[in-house]
């Protein structure tokens, strides 16, 4: 099973190491670029996949119901950043993390059909200051992102759009940035340990969360961020749920993006796993 190897999936870690859930998986850390890769190639059974490459095989994939990593307004750690305001970027260059394919391509949904600008993109490491010394505004995820928008934003000069409130705002819904994901072949072949495998996530989402105050000072020991800050990211930014509101959410988002250039059609269908 693949584990993001940010600080958004580690309540998922903490609720599966406390439950004894972990000790039943070989784990397999990487960045959600990399995981999805993983999935889709067959090098993993389960795990987080970006929303983006979910839908392009969603004919290969089962979705896992109640859970993803998403939020219903800011974020955090799905950034757009800036040094002028938005509508200045037409034709400028604007620098594109290489871990996220989801964050990528709502930024440049957002830029092109909400803000109303066509950039000039190119993509880079996922290193802030070096996104930005040749151009003027940069995509950020994860973990860069989040120090950015916590710490580093004021000396940088750079005013932060969260990706996560760009979007609330445009449409209503919430954004989901990756799913959990079994193979479809892995599911026909052993379904009684997929839906345990699901019912370990959702038992070790649910204790993380009723175990917060414990994570986060935990957390803050390493993290660089103080506690406060990681709970609101984890109970406040972060959503980690999977109901009628979020699978809305992802099919106006493929509606909008959905076409050959996309890998899927804007009416994909998606398969949720019967855990009946």
């Amino acid at each position: 099973m693949g584990h993001i190897e940010f600080l958004n999936y580690l309540p998922i870690l903490w609720g599966l190491a406390r439950t004894g859930s972990l000790i039943d998986l070989d784990l397999v850390r990487d960045t959600p670029e990399n995981l999805s890769d993983a999935l889709t190639s067959g090098q993993i059974d389960i795990g987080p996949i970006s929303l983006m490459e979910f839908l392009g095989h969603a004919d290969e994939l089962v979705m896992l119901p109640d859970i993803a990593i998403g939020c219903d307004g800011p974020v955090m750690s799905c950034l757009l950043v800036s040094r002028v305001p938005l509508e200045e970027l037409d034709g400028a260059p604007i620098g594109l993390s290489s871990h996220s394919r989801t964050s990528v391509r709502l930024a440049q949904l957002l830029l092109s059909d909400f803000v109303g600008v066509e950039p000039r993109y190119f993509v880079s490491g996922p290193e802030p200051k070096a996104m930005l010394a040749t151009a003027p505004a940069a995509v950020l995820i994860g973990d860069a992102a989040l120090r950015v928008a916590v710490f580093d934003a004021p000396s940088l000069g750079l005013t932060v759009h969260d990706l996560g409130q760009m979007w609330r705002e445009w449409t209503g819904f919430p954004f989901v940035f990756a799913v959990l994901a079994a193979r479809r072949e892995f599911v026909e072949r052993e379904p009684e340990i997929v839906r345990q495998v699901h019912a370990d996530l959702l038992a070790a989402r649910d204790l993380a969360t009723s175990e917060m105050d414990q994570l986060c000072a935990r957390i803050a020991q390493w993290a660089g961020f103080d506690t406060e800050t990681l709970r609101h990211y984890y109970t406040t930014a972060l959503d980690f749920s999977l109901g009628v509101r979020q699978q809305a959410g992802i099919a106006e988002f493929a509606a909008r993006v959905g076409g050959a250039r996309a890998g899927f059609p804007p009416d994909v269908r998606t398969r949720l796993l019967d855990t009946a």
